[in-house]
């Protein structure tokens, strides 16, 4: 029996990502906190390894109160210290002050997160067939970013917002005749 076609980056190697793959990657994701929550882990994946990210994805979410967005607005500095503290998690603190920042900003957006987010769906994007098909950037993810640093936000570059495009269904990027493309 032959094994399903997948995009090579998921490799075969480690259960977790193989199954972030197979049933989370590219699919939607919708609601401020859900897209809160992703916002942030892509932003502390900056410069990591996102099976690092996916490892330690439970512990960010019970040291950021499930990435509440009301609740991590209003963290104050002894959360930033109680968060460097925290082993289960990325301590940077740059990464860790933008989490907080950025919640306050996506608490005041007019419409939501989720909203602004979404407006820069691009569902037309051509199939990729092979890895090299796929872009690290794009127009959409540099509009993305544009729009989400003018209202304030940090750690949101073109390529942290293409990655987050990707991975909450914005674009789909699985490769022609992977498994969880038509998923």
């Amino acid at each position: 029996m032959t094994e399903p076609i997948r995009c090579t980056w998921a490799g075969m190697a480690d259960p977790m990502y193989l199954a972030y793959h197979d049933e989370e990657w590219g699919r939607p994701v919708q609601g401020d906190d859900a897209v809160f929550e992703r916002v942030s882990l892509e932003a502390f994946q900056s410069g990591l390894s996102w099976l690092t990210i996916l490892r330690k994805r439970e512990n960010f979410r019970a040291a950021f109160d499930r990435f509440s967005i009301p609740k991590v607005a209003a963290y104050t500095e002894q959360d930033v210290e109680r968060l460097l503290g925290d082993a289960g998690i990325i301590r940077n603190r740059a990464k860790i002050e933008a989490a907080i920042n950025n919640a306050r900003v996506a608490l005041d957006l007019p419409g939501g997160l989720s909203e602004l987010v979404w407006r820069h769906a691009d569902p037309g994007a051509p199939v990729p067939r092979t890895m090299a098909d796929v872009p690290a950037v794009t127009p959409g993810s540099k509009a993305l970013a544009k729009e989400l640093k003018k209202r304030g936000f940090r750690f949101v570059g073109p390529t942290t917002a293409y990655a987050l495009m990707q991975a909450i269904g914005l674009v789909n990027d699985h490769l022609e005749g992977c498994v969880a493309r038509s998923r």
